[in-house]
């Protein structure tokens, strides 16, 4: 009996405590392993910028402004603001067509 309640203690703190603590790592580390270039990121000292060149696993090149970058350390990373299309051509090829027969719904609308 007098075993049981540590034992309960432990349990509970786990349960509460180290197993939700151990899922938010694990989502953190899976948003910075996601960032890739071109997506926009936020870093946790408030820098905002594009990633423009993975330089290594652990390094990668923030676009801040025109012409100016900053290596960051990857896991500075403290969100993903806007996440670079993978399927831009895809998805532009797509809209240039829409486009074009819009473009051709105008021009008979002038006529």
């Amino acid at each position: 009996m007098a075993l049981l309640l540590p034992i309960l203690v432990f349990v509970g703190m786990y349960l509460l405590i180290l197993r939700p603590q151990q899922k938010r790592m694990k989502q953190r580390e899976a948003l910075v392993r996601a960032a890739g270039i071109g997506d926009e990121v936020a870093t946790v000292g408030g820098v905002i910028g594009v990633i423009v060149a993975e330089e290594d696993e652990q390094t990668v090149a923030l676009e801040v402004d025109t012409d100016v970058e900053l290596r960051v350390q990857r896991r500075s990373i403290g969100e993903i603001i806007t996440k670079a299309d993978e399927g831009s051509d895809e998805g532009s090829d797509e809209g240039s067509d829409e486009g074009s027969d819009e473009g051709s719904d105008e021009a008979s609308d002038e006529d």
